[in-house]
């Protein structure tokens, strides 16, 4: 029996992969499996190649596979494309519809299911994604009763009728094939799994969740890949507490909503993508002059432009720390795990309200959309923090005197008030002002107001601003990364070590403002530095190399055509520096 294992299906963008994959994942979530997805989809609504990819496991993964067991294929274009990542003697799963043709070289055995014919046999084609999960479910050698309750959850509201004749589409495929084979296929056998309840979600979920969680009662938002599942996640969720969700029409709208629902004292986020990001910057700022809490997601996705709108990137750091013009106080968070979203997002909104900045929550698209298991979430750790927003009466203001707002203190944080309250009352605009919020062009007002916004950075503090795994005083390398970068290094790091490099492991959680100190001790004890990054300029290292120095040990493994990294792809890269140390 085998520990874990790799399946991939794919097809024409429209005909029933992703509702395949769900239900296959769902099972296997059922019966206790850690579970890691990857899709690969195209920019449009219907047409183009797509698959998605789950690696099923008994123990925590957070990594896609090198390689791959099982391919479902819905055409011969799907075995074209993804042929190559079978392992010798992988298995592919194919519509006989379409005469499948295994290419020279490949190394997989080939079965023909007859999957369009047994849809079309129940009455439409549309049953298909049904049996050819219920086909490559079935040389699991798995209990297709799980499947089948899987199954029921996903059509029993379309009826009793509809729901038998999945259920059929499964059971004909799964007999066919395993007539074919003789039964299961004994080297894919599943080492049974712990049997223990776990989340399997996407990372827009858990932030979606997480705003719930941290009281926004207010999105206003645009949709755009591939953060739209988080408005349409709280669209459903909000409601029921009291709030609401409008749909813009532009994502300035989105921002200046968001900024202004902030101001009127409910938490308010909105989220985007680069394209978006781009377009809210001068909000930002108008954020950061008024001191207006504001959480920003933003989900990074391959660029510039429209870029690569379905394709893994990590290319805003620069955007979201220096995008907008003048200087502000901000805070950038890189969540690297499906619990981290959650738990920052809540944390995002306490930093908002306490600093009284804008806050962006940084995500990539494999993250935001990757589907993964997760732990249980805690709710006994929530904690809302609101800062200085007073709550109750005010003191009263002195004669022709208003709120000072902009108060001049010692960290940068001024007492908030929000609209209806006595004695709160006060201007706000976007120009430069004095303390009660009144337009001033005064030098000696705009230096120590620049000086007060500012000093606020001086005092952030971030539950984990890195995670560290440094079980090597001084380790051949350190490996950075952030984001979603995080399980694939692990993994990689674990083949290293078997080869006796010594490695040690830093995911980067804020990155602005930089933590330098929690950081150079570790740099500094590594012989070599390997930042990890989905870009082409190397961002997160020219941000270590600005904030921490040591340039002359940093070397950059970047990727930028629109795949996540694989756990092979670091391992080799590392292998190689070592390769270079020992001529």
């Amino acid at each position: 029996m085998i520990s874990q294992l790799s399946w991939k299906i794919g097809g024409q963008q429209g005909e029933g992969v992703e509702s395949t994959d769900k239900i296959f994942s769902t099972a296997l979530n059922r019966l206790g499996y850690y579970l890691y997805g990857y899709r690969h989809f195209s920019s449009r609504i219907k047409g183009g190649h797509t698959n998605n990819k789950i690696r099923i496991s008994t123990k925590p993964i957070r990594a896609i596979s090198d390689d791959l067991d099982i391919l479902v294929a819905f055409d011969q274009e799907t075995i074209d494309l993804n042929a190559h990542e079978l392992r010798e003697n992988g298995v592919i799963v194919a519509d006989a519809k379409f005469n499948p043709v295994v290419p020279e070289g490949i190394k997989a055995r080939l079965f023909p299911v007859p999957i369009t014919a047994i849809a079309e046999e129940l009455g439409t084609s549309l049953f298909k994604n049904m049996a050819a999960s219920g086909a490559s479910w079935a040389l699991l050698g798995l209990p297709l009763e799980v499947f089948n309750k899987a199954v029921e959850e996903e059509f029993g509201r379309k009826g009793p009728a509809v729901v038998e004749k999945n259920i059929e589409a499964v059971r004909k495929a799964a007999e066919f094939i395993l007539e074919m084979n003789g039964g299961p296929l004994p080297e894919f056998q599943l080492e049974p799994a712990d049997g223990k309840q776990k989340l399997f979600i996407i990372g827009n979920d858990a932030i979606g969740l997480g705003a719930v969680a941290a009281g926004c009662r207010f999105m206003p938002a645009y949709p755009i890949t591939p953060a739209s599942e988080i408005m349409e996640y709280l669209i459903k969720a909000l409601p029921k507490f009291g709030g609401t969700v409008i749909q813009t029409e532009d994502e300035i709208a989105a921002v200046t909503m968001a900024i202004g629902g902030n101001y009127g004292g409910v938490r308010t986020m909105t989220a985007s993508a680069g394209p978006g990001l781009s377009l809210m910057m001068e909000a930002i700022g108008l954020a950061g002059m008024t001191e207006t809490p504001v959480v920003i997601v933003d989900t990074q996705r391959g660029g510039p432009s429209t870029g690569l709108p379905t394709k893994q990137e990590q290319s805003d750091l620069y955007a979201m720390i220096y995008g907008t013009h003048g200087e502000i106080p901000k805070i950038v968070l890189s969540p690297s795990t499906i619990e981290e979203c959650f738990y920052d997002t809540i944390q995002a909104f306490n930093l908002a309200e306490k600093y009284q900045v804008p806050v962006i929550l940084l995500t990539d698209l494999q993250l935001s959309l990757g589907k993964q298991s997760s732990e249980l979430l805690d709710y006994n750790k929530i904690v809302i923090d609101r800062g200085q927003l007073v709550q109750g009466e005010l003191p009263p203001t002195e004669e022709n005197k208003l709120f000072k707002r902009y108060e001049f203190t010692q960290d940068g944080v001024s007492p908030r008030s929000i609209p209806g309250q006595k004695y709160g009352i006060h201007h706000v605009t976007g120009v430069e002002h004095d303390q009660e919020g009144r337009p001033s062009e005064s030098t000696d007002n705009r230096k120590k107001m620049m000086d007060k916004r500012m000093e606020k950075l001086k005092h952030v503090k971030v539950e984990n601003p890195i995670l560290i795994d440094a079980p090597h005083a001084e380790p051949e390398i350190l490996i950075i990364g952030m984001g979603s970068t995080g399980g694939t290094i692990d993994e990689a790091r674990a083949r290293l070590e078997k080869q006796g490099i010594t490695t040690n492991h830093a995911t980067v959680r804020l990155l602005h403002p930089f933590p330098a100190e929690e950081l150079r001790p570790y740099i500094d004890k590594a012989k070599t530095v390997v930042v990890v990054e989905n870009n082409a300029t190397a961002q997160l290292a020219s941000l270590i190399k600005l904030n921490v120095g040591y340039a002359d040990k940093i070397k950059s493994l970047l990727k930028y055509n629109g795949n996540p990294f694989l756990p092979a792809e670091i391992t080799t890269f590392c292998q190689e520096l070592k390769l270079v140390w020992q001529r």
